[in-house]
This record gives structure tokens, sequence and C-alpha cells, in this order.
């Protein structure tokens, strides 16, 4: 064993993670029984008690039929309900502005509804360049929904020449009088960057726009204050860091000041308040919570693994994790010196991702995972991602993937 194969060893004896909560898979090739997995940022690991409490939830199903609603050890009726504290503990919301529901592009259509409200004086939406494309599709397609050039309207912004990453002042700068909405991605997906989400909201504020944040890789990644921060509205999915599973049920959140107003609205048999809901009247109630952007019964059994996710986040705390995730991610940063890494190198501009500029990357990828099974994920057309998620990456799978690399890239 090599002396720094051995110091990564030791640093996982001093500053263990929680891998024996999830489910590894076998690795294809290489030395070792398990994958080093870094894709947790596309999709993030099973936990072990995900599927005893989902056969929970569906034997009641089985026994009970339709009175499950009422009568489950976990009721469906309210069932949503369990779902809405944990989460909005972990994006640092109020309860009330927090709701579990949908898929993540399809909550912000449905926030866009209330918040894009575009005028010909006022309506262009700033996003990143590099935003992950169904942002760009939604964007780009709300425009179009209100009679705009979605070419004129959507502002695409772009890092100086020779940069990876987009400056905060240089964002601001670009919130002129004719913003409408900024949406921007609180950690860029492709570059790892986290964003100076409260700086950019006040500044968006100050320009007369609505503020909301795309938090797909930020949620369960870094610590959140969206009440604190102001922020208009967000919206994230829960299949990478939250470890929900593929597709699993996305979240939103709507600031306390928005809830009760006057604001236009899709509706639907979930969006009318709880107390009412079986009078079977023509006309909703919508209660002042983010639970009248709801629309439809939510799915019991999608939700399942969501709250079993939640209840590990609530256990062990975000801020350990983000303790963790820089330490892990700068052991990882040391192994790859000397690799073209175009992630910032300020700790407190990244979350648990370094990505890489490598020629060839996707080729680099499957030789990574078949002859040495290690995990990453490449994107076109040169870039390749690590993400060592403090939950369950070690300081080892980091050595194991730096090694790796070395011996593909030689």
């Amino acid at each position: 064993m090599s002396t720094s194969e051995r110091e990564a060893l030791d640093l996982d004896a001093t500053d263990p993670g929680h891998r024996e909560l999830f489910d590894v898979p076998p690795a294809q090739g290489g030395d070792y029984p398990e994958v080093a997995y870094f894709a947790g940022n596309s999709l993030g690991l099973r936990p072990k008690a995900t599927r005893d409490e989902l056969l929970e939830d569906l034997d009641a199903w089985a026994a009970l039929g339709v009175e499950g609603h009422l009568d489950a050890a976990r009721p469906w009726l309210p069932y949503h309900e369990l779902l809405t504290a944990p989460a909005a503990r972990l994006v640092g919301a109020l309860p009330s502005e927090t709701v579990v529901m949908n898929s993540l592009t399809v909550n912000l259509h449905l926030l866009m509804v209330s918040f894009y409200r575009p005028t010909r004086s006022r309506h262009r939406i700033v996003i990143e360049d590099s935003a992950f494309p169904s942002d760009s599709y939604a964007v780009r397609s709300q425009a179009r929904f209100h009679g705009y050039d979605a070419e004129d309207a959507v502002i695409r912004l772009r890092p100086r020449p020779g940069e990876d990453s987009l400056r905060t002042s240089d964002v601001v700068e670009q919130l002129g009088g004719d913003v409408a909405l900024v949406l921007l991605g609180g950690v860029n997906y492709l570059t790892g960057e986290l964003m100076d989400i409260p700086t950019i909201t006040k500044a968006g504020h100050l320009a007369g726009a609505v503020v909301g944040w795309d938090l797909a890789h930020a949620a369960g990644n870094v610590p959140l204050a969206l009440h604190d921060w102001n922020v208009d509205f967000a919206a994230w999915c829960s299949y990478k860091y939250l470890n929900a599973g593929p597709g699993a049920l996305a979240g939103a959140f709507v600031h306390e000041r928005h809830l009760g107003a006057d604001l236009p609205r899709f509706e639907g048999w979930w969006s009318t308040e709880a107390a009412t809901r079986f009078e079977m009247k023509p006309e909703a109630r919508p209660p002042a919570t983010a639970d009248a952007w709801q629309v439809s019964n939510p799915p019991i059994f999608s939700m399942s693994p969501v709250r079993t996710s939640l209840e590990i986040f609530d256990k062990i705390g975000i801020d350990v994790l983000r303790e963790r995730s820089m330490r892990l991610t700068a052991y990882l940063e040391k192994q790859l010196a000397g690799m073209d890494v175009i992630t910032p190198t300020d700790p407190a501009r990244r979350g648990a991702q370094l990505s890489l500029r490598v020629q060839g990357a996707g080729e680099v990828s499957r030789r990574l995972r078949f002859e040495y099974g290690v995990i990453a994920d490449a994107r076109e057309p040169d870039v390749l991602r690590f993400a060592p998620v403090p939950l369950y990456s070690t300081y080892h799978d980091c050595w194991r993937a730096a090694t790796a690399l070395a011996e593909v890239m030689a």
C-alpha cells in the first residue's frame, strides 16, 4: 500500500461520513469491490432504509385499500405534510413557504405563472449561459407564451473571456430596468460554482425584478437561507444530493410575503384548503401557504423515498455535511493537482463538485468506470465532473479517482 493510499484511509478513520447508510454499487472493474461513486450530482445513491420504508407504504395499500387514506400508519391524505417541515429546514424556509410536489421544471413553470408577469418595458429574463438546458427551455417557452421573442427576451450571462465562472459583480451589472425575472442556478451544474444568492437576490430586487432560484444542485449540497435571503421563489429536485431516487418528487418555495396574495396561479384538487376539500365546492379556497401552488393529489409511493432522505438530513444536519464536504473536496482538489479544474478554487464559492476540462471526456469517463471502478460523468464536449458527496464518499474514493485519472490520462 502506498503512503498516499494509507493517508486516505487514515483520513477516513478520523473523518468518516455515513457510507454505511447507503447501498453502494459493485465495481465492474478495478481492484475494489465497490465503485468510487462521484455522480451524486446526477443521481444520488439509495439509502438502505428506502426499500423497507417504501414497502411499508405499499403494504398499507394491500392491507387497507382506500381506507389507507386515513388508517395507514402514515395516512395518505395528509402524507405530504410529513415532508414539509424537514424540507423547509433543509432550505432555510418556513414550513408555510415550502411544499414537495411534481418535478423541478413543472414547479418552475407553475411558479413562473405567478412570478413572471412581463410588460413591454420590462419582460426580459436573466439566466446563466451554462444553465442546465431544461431551464433554458423553460424560460424561452415562457417568453414565447407571453408573446415575446425568446432570443431578445432571455439574457444569457457568460463569464469573462478566459474565465470559467461568473463574477457576482458582472451578474449585478446585467440587472437593468428591463429585467422582469432573474432565474439562476444556485450551484451551476457544469462548473459547480456556488452563486452569491443573497447578494444577487438583493440586487435583483433593487432593479425591480423578481428573483427565483433553481436549487437542483444546491439543495442537500450547501446550507441555504431562502427566507432570510428574501428569495421570491425557488424550486429543486430530490434525486441528486437528496438521494430520493430517479425522477423523484421536487420541492418548491414561495416567500411568505407572497402567500395569500392575489397572484395568478394554476389550481387543482390539492390547491384548496384541506379542511374544506371534501365539501366538493366548484371554487378553490387556496390556503395562505405554498400548498396553494399544488395541483394534483400527491403520489404517496414517490413521496416515501423523499421522506426517508429528509430524515437523514434532519438527523445529521446540513451544516455538518457542508463542513465535511469542504474538507473532502479540498482533499480531492489536492490529489488532482496539475489538472485543468474549472470549478472555483475558493471553497466558499463551490459545492461538492470539481469539474475538469479533459479532452475526450466521454471516453475517459468510460475507462474510469470499466477499468477502475470509478464513476464520474462527462458533459460534452470536454468536461468531466466529480462530486465527492459528504454523506457517502470517502477520502479513499478520492484517492482512487485521482490515481485512476492520472493513469488514464497518461
